[in-house]
C-alpha cells in the first residue's frame, strides 16, 4: 500500500496503470459502501480508497470526443469531432473516500491512459485539466474481439472529496465467414470482395481470425492460377488522414506477405493503402465506421 501511495505522490503513472487493468484487484477499505449491485468493469477497475455511487449498464449511445492530432492532443489546429458510439454501455461514478489519498485530476487521466496503452490501445482525445476544468480523455482499444471506447472525466467540485466518472462502450467487431469458393465467386461476379479482417487499433499485425482468412485467400488463388489480385487497405476517419493511410498500407502489406508465405507468387499480388479516402458507409455512426475498416481484394 505504501508503494501505491508513493506512486500517487510522485505521479509515476506507468506502474499503477497496470493495476487498473483486469486481473489486478485493488483492495478498498470501504468496498461494502458501493452502490448495491454495482461493480467495476471487467477491463478496468478503480483507484484505491474509492467507492461506486452511480452505476448503469445497458445498450446505449454515448458521445465521445476525438481529436485529429496525434495522441489526441489539442491545439495546433487539431480538429475535434464528437462521435456517438452505440453498444453495450457501462457508466460508473466513483468517489474517493479519503481526501488525503485522492489523486489529482491529471494523475487520474494519465493512469487510465497508460493502462489502455499498455494493452495496445490509444488515446484519441486528451484535454488536460485547468483551473476550473478537471479535463477529459477518450481512449480506444480492441479487446476480446470488441472495439471498446472509454471516456474518463474527473469531477473537481464534488465535495467532500473528488470523484470521477467512466463511460465504457463495447462494440462487437464485424464478423465475416469466408471460404475460398465464396471469395472466388464474389471476385468473378463483382470484380472485388470486401473482407473484414479485425486488427488491433493502430496495429497491422494479423490476428487469429485474419490468419484464417488468409488461408482461404491462398486456397482461392491456388484454385485459380490465372487470377491476380490487388490487396487494398481502408480505414474509418478516426485519427489523422496521413496516419490512417500509412496504417491501411501496412495492413494491406501484412495480408500480402502472409499470402506469399502461403505459397503464392508475389508477382500475382500488389498491396496499397487508401486510408479513409474511399469510404463505403457513413463515418458518423459506429456501424458505418466498422464497414469502412476493411481490406478489399480486387481483380487485376
Amino acid at each position: 500500500m505504501k508503494l501505491i501511495q508513493n506512486l500517487f505522490q510522485r505521479m509515476v503513472v506507468n506502474s499503477f496503470a497496470m493495476a487498473l487493468l483486469i486481473g489486478i484487484v485493488i483492495p478498498s477499505a470501504l468496498a461494502d459502501a458501493d452502490l448495491p449491485k454495482s461493480k467495476d468493469h471487467p477491463l478496468l477497475t478503480r483507484f484505491p480508497d474509492s467507492r461506486i455511487t452511480e452505476y448503469q449498464k445497458a445498450f446505449n449511445a454515448v458521445e465521445f470526443k476525438v481529436s485529429s492530432a496525434k495522441d489526441g492532443k489539442l491545439g495546433g489546429g487539431a480538429k475535434i469531432e464528437k462521435k456517438m458510439i452505440e453498444g453495450d454501455a457501462t457508466i460508473i461514478h466513483y468517489f474517493h473516500n479519503i481526501a488525503g489519498k485522492q489523486p489529482s485530476a491529471l494523475q487520474l487521466l494519465r493512469n487510465y491512459q497508460n493502462a489502455i496503452k499498455s494493452i495496445g490501445g490509444e488515446v484519441v482525445y486528451d484535454r488536460v485539466p485547468r483551473d476550473n476544468d478537471g479535463g477529459e480523455t477518450t481512449l480506444r482499444v480492441t479487446s476480446g474481439g470488441k472495439d471498446i471506447w472509454v471516456r474518463v472525466e474527473p469531477g473537481i467540485f464534488s465535495a467532500p472529496t473528488q470523484s470521477y466518472k467512466i463511460w465504457i462502450v463495447e462494440v462487437a467487431a464485424m464478423k465475416q465467414v469466408v471460404s475460398a469458393n465464396k471469395l472466388l465467386d464474389e471476385i468473378n461476379k463483382n470484380g472485388f470482395i470486401a473482407l473484414y479482417i479485425n486488427f488491433d487499433i493502430g496495429k497491422h499485425d494479423l490476428k487469429t481470425d485474419g490468419v484464417a482468412t488468409v488461408k482461404e485467400i491462398v486456397a482461392m488463388l491456388k484454385s485459380a492460377p490465372s487470377l491476380n489480385i490487388a490487396i487494398e487497405g481502408h480505414t474509418d476517419n478516426v485519427g489523422q488522414p496521413q496516419t490512417n493511410k500509412l496504417l491501411s498500407d501496412n495492413r494491406a502489406k501484412s495480408v500480402m506477405n502472409a499470402v506469399t508465405a502461403g505459397g503464392i507468387d508475389a508477382k500475382r499480388l500488389s498491396a496499397t493503402g487508401f486510408g479513409q479516402e474511399r469510404s463505403i458507409a457513413d463515418n458518423r455512426s459506429e456501424e458505418g465506421r466498422a464497414k469502412n475498416r476493411r481490406v478489399e481484394l480486387v481483380k487485376k
